[in-house]
């Protein structure tokens, strides 16, 4: 017996389900990249590298977790970091409280940036997610997002946080 004749084939609603999820999951981070590109000249990485620091506390981060945060590598994240720090955005130092751990912050040129962005970012998510669904239809994307989400588990490629 091999694996074809043990597997649990998906039926005709299992499998648009599933088609429509991977076209969702191909063209919504295209979309809002090219938005994000044309209107401020920017990835859609970069703009949640950004935003993720804008939250945070003094605007400061470590790596690893703003990795986590983004949904990014540690490698992506520091070539991104890289190119945010060249046009004075984002600036790293050595966290002061470890200093094997790096930080990042979000410069007030950033955080310009940043307010600058978010309305028409804000406004193409509403378009493209909100607006489509009702509030009954959103809460349910949020749990199968959040469900989704558990089943894939932690990224190994990134390290715990302390």
């Amino acid at each position: 017996m091999d694996d074809a004749d043990t597997a649990r084939w998906l039926d005709e609603d299992e499998q648009r389900a599933w088609l429509a999820l991977v076209s969702t999951v191909v063209r919504l981070p295209a979309a809002l990249d090219a938005q994000l590109r044309r209107d401020a000249g920017i990835s859609h990485f970069e703009y949640q590298v950004m935003a993720g620091l804008s939250t945070a506390p003094g605007r400061t981060q470590r790596m690893g977790e703003l990795a986590r945060c983004s949904d990014g590598s540690l490698s992506r994240l520091s070539h991104t970091v890289r190119r945010l720090e060249e046009r004075g955005w984002v600036r790293r130092t050595a966290d002061p409280a470890d200093g094997r751990r790096t930080l990042a912050t979000l410069t007030d040129d950033g955080w310009a940036k940043v307010v600058a962005i978010a309305p028409g970012h804000v406004a193409e998510v509403r378009r493209l997610v909100v607006d489509p669904l009702t509030a009954a239809q959103l809460a349910q994307l949020r749990e199968i997002g959040c469900r989704i989400n558990d089943a894939i588990g932690p990224d190994p490629s990134l390290p715990s946080v302390p």
